[in-house]
């Protein structure tokens, strides 16, 4: 079953400037999907637009069939939840208080929370691994326990969706894997459908059941690492040079730089030279 599905879907923040292009694409209900690509090539605008922030200006987003924009927020935020890069809270709100916010789509009849509702945030910041800084205000935070509290508060809505935009900025290695760790237990344990962009090619090879590598708006490719993480499309779409072999273990694709040993630099090859997505397969 498609949980949210993308046709012929364009988008622009300023008029001439395309960010999406006659996108098509679809998430299926319980996979693990991981969103990959250069800077400013569409990553975080295709989650907003997934997630009803933006609405796109052509095509159509459904979610399970039923058009987005038919949803009211409330509904739609017990159905997903959207971890954003930005995140600036300037009032000193606890972690616990952050947390709960995540409940308020199911407060009934009432702007307080149930038993139920700390219960609930108590059990995502375990998961978390932030209970410990449950009374500690958010403003105090660093920027790994900040957005772990802010994970914890999208799990805190019980979304069958989670979407997130580069959870594992500002995590050291440990928490950037416990992470993704989690969301991997999620989706498998739970059932829960998770859409993750991510810089790191080596995680999203690791966790994910299928990579969409993005380049200029446009849809490069869709599958399994094993079918999207090749040398050939990496340097092609990142412009850098890379050397992909199995992961010992794991036996996904594993990607290392190929830094030349003579100098110890890259070997220049990150221009910006235009690349036509139709080409690279």
């Amino acid at each position: 079953m498609e949980a949210i599905t993308l046709k012929n879907v364009s988008f622009h923040y300023v008029p001439g400037i395309p960010i999406l292009r006659d996108f098509s694409s679809s998430i299926t209900k319980g996979e693990f999907l991981t969103i990959v690509g250069p800077n400013g090539s569409g990553k975080s605008t295709l989650l907003k637009l997934c997630s009803g922030v933006c609405s796109a200006r052509q095509g159509s987003i459904h979610l399970y069939g039923r058009p987005l924009s038919d949803y009211p927020r409330r509904e739609l935020a017990k159905q997903m939840a959207f971890v954003s890069q930005e995140n600036a809270i300037e009032f000193p709100f606890t972690v616990f208080e952050i947390v709960l916010m995540g409940r308020a789509p199911h407060f009934r009849g009432s702007a307080f929370e149930s038993t139920r509702d700390r219960e609930i945030a108590r059990s995502v910041m375990d998961k978390t691994d932030i209970a410990h800084l449950a009374h500690q205000p958010v403003t105090t935070l660093s920027g790994g326990e900040r957005q772990r509290a802010f994970i914890a508060r999208a799990l805190a809505q019980e979304p069958e969706i989670i979407l997130l935009d580069e959870p594992n900025a500002h995590l050291d290695i440990a928490h950037q894997i416990e992470i993704f760790g989690l969301m991997k237990r999620l989706n498998v344990e739970d059932g829960m459908t998770v859409v993750a962009v991510s810089h790191d090619l080596n995680l999203a090879a690791s966790y994910s059941d299928r990579i969409a590598m993005l380049l200029c708006g446009g849809l490069v490719a869709v599958g399994t690492p094993n079918e999207v993480l090749t040398s050939t499309r990496i340097r092609e779409v990142f412009q850098t040079e890379v050397m992909v072999d199995k992961h010992p273990v794991r036996e996904t694709p594993r990607i290392t730089l190929a830094i030349p040993v003579e100098d110890g630099r890259a070997d220049g090859r990150g221009s910006t030279a235009a690349i036509d997505v139709q080409k690279i397969g």
